[in-house]
């Protein structure tokens, strides 16, 4: 589909067949203490878009810029939607559906930025894709680049978790970790890109990452028989999930196939809350970040301005829990759903949690809810250190057995 660039900061359009990452004179204009500016929006071509409307056998691949070539190969989607019967009636909602992106093939939502990405550089003839991250991108990235005989440079902080750096060597990636943050690794990835060439991955930086990331609103409208609920959840750090989910509702309506955009709620750790202040006080400034859920770990979010945006123009809002609450989210989630999500995923339920007994009270009990968990527990098992113990082994005797269950 044909498109173009528009500027989330001062709307400037551009319409070029090159790869463009950010707006050239946005992206100089920034203050170290707030988000970055900047960031690209891809905007489809209207007409080719309300087309979309009548045709019958419809896929998000229909909405995206590129076309993703040999999908059998790397298949994302369809993840499945669970209705978590113990869940819906605890909380007093009935309509209630969680999105299991833990179910994709690296085991998080990133892989479906990563299929685009790889979509872009094959369709520029790139072979090579750099970038940085604190494990489920990279990892993600490196499935598909195993998957599409791509070579992927990942630039990673040297304390992210061992789980996510083993997957992506496993898929074959050169793994270079930094002694830095996030932010220095990802600053590296673009020096890299710039010296060696390929293609630039970074969240945001490259706005293929949020056009990849709204095929699961499109997926979701279509397996709920087109149809969308009236509330989803979102775990966010640096915002580009976030303006995934809302960028696929947006080209959803811009294409006539919803009448009405769902709120889509920003749910954030009080220990990496960036966004929700801003969205708060209209201030987006940095800030320091601390979670123990790791993915959403961001004190400078990359894609923060936009998430905001999004925010305001869905008419959804902005929900903080805990760690400790996250922490409770992800064990109620496995022992009453048998979901295994990671830290940063149950952050989106301890937000449901947090806002259900207002939902039913501004909709209603039969309000529609969606909640989006977007890795799987396998990513972060030591998590669990100190707060789950296995149980001493028994005697290897029938009278061990009784004793123990008398």
């Amino acid at each position: 589909m044909r498109f173009s660039y528009v500027c989330n900061d001062c709307g400037t359009e551009n319409v070029t067949d090159e790869v463009m990452y950010t707006c050239p004179g946005c992206a100089k204009d920034c203050d170290p203490k707030e988000f970055r500016k900047g960031n690209l929006i891809v905007r489809l071509d209207e007409r080719e878009l309300r087309e979309l409307r009548v045709k019958e056998e419809l896929s998000y691949h229909d909405f995206f810029p590129y076309t993703v070539p040999d999908r059998e190969c790397f298949p994302v989607g369809t993840t499945p939607i669970v209705r978590p019967k113990r869940l819906c009636s605890s909380y007093g909602l009935p309509n209630l559906v969680i999105k299991l992106d833990s179910a994709l093939p690296s085991g998080s939502f990133k892989d479906r930025a990563s299929q685009l990405i790889a979509a872009q550089a094959i369709a520029h003839g790139e072979r090579r894709i750099a970038l940085a991250s604190t494990g489920n991108a990279g990892a993600a990235m490196s499935c598909a680049g195993a998957a599409y005989d791509l070579e992927i440079i990942l630039f990673v902080p040297e304390t992210a978790p061992v789980n996510k750096l083993m997957q992506s060597v496993l898929y074959g990636a050169t793994v270079v970790p930094v002694k830095g943050s996030y932010d220095d690794a990802f600053a590296l990835s673009i020096a890299y890109t710039e010296r060696f060439g390929g293609i630039n991955r970074n969240t945001a930086y490259n706005p293929m990452t949020v056009e990849g990331k709204k095929s699961i609103s499109i997926e979701l409208f279509l397996q709920l028989g087109r149809q969308v609920p009236d509330v989803i959840y979102v775990p966010v750090g640096d915002g580009c999930i976030y303006a995934g989910v809302c960028k696929g509702l947006l080209d959803l309506h811009a294409a006539g196939l919803i009448v009405k955009v769902p709120k889509v709620v920003c749910v954030q750790s009080t220990r990496s809350r960036a966004i929700s202040q801003a969205w708060r006080t209209g201030k987006p400034l940095n800030v320091s970040a601390t979670t123990r859920a790791d993915s959403i770990s961001v004190g400078s979010p990359a894609n923060g301005r936009m998430a905001v945006r999004y925010i305001n123009q869905t008419g959804g809002w902005s929900t903080e829990v805990t760690d400790e609450e996250i922490l409770e989210s992800q064990l109620e989630l496995t022992g009453k759903a048998g979901i295994f999500a990671e830290p940063a995923a149950a952050c989106a339920w301890a937000g449901l949690r947090k806002d259900a007994a207002m939902l039913r009270e501004k909709f209603g009990e039969e309000v529609s809810v969606c909640v989006l968990l977007t890795g799987t527990g396998f990513k972060d098992m030591a998590v669990f250190e100190g707060r789950v113990e296995l149980p001493s082994p028994i005697e290897n005797s029938v009278e061990a057995v009784i004793a123990r269950f008398s």
